[in-house]
């Protein structure tokens, strides 16, 4: 009986994402046709990321440079591409998801494959490249690495695919995850055809990857509903229902 259950959640799961990318469509079609539309969000006018979350007020304003989670004093710049250090027998990746860091991170952990190699990634990122995230995801999935969060790390827009790349994912009750719409940039009329096009594909082959990791698609609900400018804040709840975590922290 699982498998029409399961059939059925992922149907409907493609038939949101595609009436999201419908709206999207006429939202972008209606952005070239008037100046200063955007896509729905508060902006501005969303809590700050420094302040505390519950649930069911867990959307915070996005701060892609800002190193802290919500209710931990900044203590310096976050990298403004994954630096991946090895302390203590694990791994530690930290920064921004920069272009071009898939690869190369990959190659280095590739390099330390073998005996006394470390066996667990801790993350600490604010995002950014969602192929790099993918690339790298899957990379870290190859090495059989688990993946964990310490207290007071953030893993926010597209860093939580990383998290779901661990053969065994978990954080820090004081850890913070958060998801929301990739962005695309500007567009103008023509190519707002075309982007809605890359989104389409962009979102299918998020999708997909979820699936391989073994993580539940609903996943991107909340995002698909938060602007790049927000921040959606996922609970603990939230991250265990979807299999975004699977066990509870090492002590």
């Amino acid at each position: 009986m699982s498998e029409p259950n399961e059939g059925s959640t992922l149907r409907r799961a493609l038939v949101g994402v595609l009436g999201f990318q419908v709206l999207l469509a006429l939202l972008l079609f209606l952005g070239d046709l008037g100046e200063g539309f955007s896509l729905p969000g508060r902006g501005g006018d969303a809590p700050g990321l420094e302040q505390p979350t519950a649930p069911g007020d867990q959307t915070r304003r996005f701060a892609p440079t800002r190193p802290a989670a919500p209710g931990v004093t900044p203590s310096g710049p976050m990298p403004e591409r994954l630096v991946l250090t090895e302390r203590a027998g694990a791994w530690h990746l930290s920064g921004a998801i920069a272009e071009g860091d898939g690869a190369r991170v990959a190659r280095q952990i590739a390099a330390r494959e073998g005996e006394g190699a470390p066996q667990t990634l801790f993350l600490d990122s604010p995002g950014g490249s969602v192929h790099d995230a993918l690339e790298l995801g899957r990379a870290i999935r190859s090495a059989g690495l688990a993946v964990n969060m310490e207290a007071g790390a953030i893993c926010l827009s597209a860093c939580p695919y990383l998290l779901a790349s661990g053969v065994t994912r978990a954080a820090d009750p004081e850890a913070w995850v958060g998801v929301h719409q990739h962005y695309f940039g500007e567009n103008t009329l023509l190519p707002a055809f075309t982007a809605v096009s890359d989104i389409q594909r962009g979102q299918g082959l998020v999708m997909r990857y979820l699936e391989e990791m073994g993580v539940d698609p609903r996943m991107m609900g909340p995002a698909l509903m938060t602007p790049p400018d927000e921040i959606y804040m996922l609970t603990r709840a939230e991250m265990l229902e979807f299999a975004l975590l699977t066990e509870e922290p090492r002590t």
